[in-house]
Parts: C-alpha cells; sequence; structure tokens
C-alpha cells in the first residue's frame, strides 16, 4: 500500500459520518440539539473555533454538530457539557424537560455537604 492510499484509509476511516440508521425522529421540541449547542455557545460567548480547541476538535465538526449535520457521539457529548459548563441533561434536553430539583436541594450539594463532615 503506497504512503498517499494508507493515509487516505487513514483518514477516512476516522472521519465522523452521518449516522446511516434510519430511525425514526425524536421529537425534542421545537429546539434541536444543533440548534441548542449553539445557542449554549454562544450563551457562553466562546466562537465556533474557541469551542473547538477546548474540546480538541475542528472548528468544521462544531459548525457540523450545530447543524445538525453531524450527531454527536456519548463522548461528545460529555465534552461538549464540560466545556460549556453545563449538566448533559441540559445539552440534550430542552430546559422545560429538565427536571426539577428536590426541596432538598440537588445531588451535588448532598455530596458536597457528606464531604465537608469528614474530617482529615
Amino acid at each position: 500500500m503506497s504512503q498517499v492510499a494508507g493515509f487516505a484509509r487513514y483518514w477516512l476511516c476516522d472521519m465522523p459520518r452521518a449516522s446511516k440508521l434510519n430511525l425514526l425522529p425524536i421529537d425534542w421540541g421545537k429546539e434541536s440539539l444543533g440548534r441548542r449547542l449553539a445557542r449554549l455557545r454562544k450563551e457562553r460567548g466562546f466562537t465556533q473555533v474557541e469551542l473547538a480547541e477546548k474540546i480538541g476538535i475542528k472548528q468544521t465538526l462544531v459548525t457540523d454538530y450545530e447543524t445538525d449535520r453531524l450527531r454527536l457521539t456519548a463522548e461528545l457529548v460529555v465534552r461538549f457539557a464540560l466545556a460549556l459548563d453545563v449538566s448533559m441533561d441540559e445539552l440534550l434536553h430542552t430546559k422545560a424537560a429538565t427536571p426539577k430539583r428536590n426541596r432538598a436541594g440537588s445531588n451535588r450539594s448532598k455530596l458536597y455537604q457528606t464531604i465537608s463532615r469528614l474530617s482529615c
């Protein structure tokens, strides 16, 4: 195999592709996942280039995810959520679909209270 063919095979095999599955669309409300991703990015003041650098991908991929040309993998959902400082639930669902916290507070505050009671 020539060096060019080896590079082409490597490049083509590792590039994300649109899903070939014929899945029924999921109704997430009026805002698509890509639009939500773009909205959250803009609310946080990031450009596509800055967000791409922060999560370790190319800017063109951010564009493809924001325009719903590509579907996010589980790993990228985690990366985007961490970079945008949102929960994965908020990234994947509309705010209306996000469950309300109970009176005791979030699990994070319970964990913090538990840790603060520990003695070193």
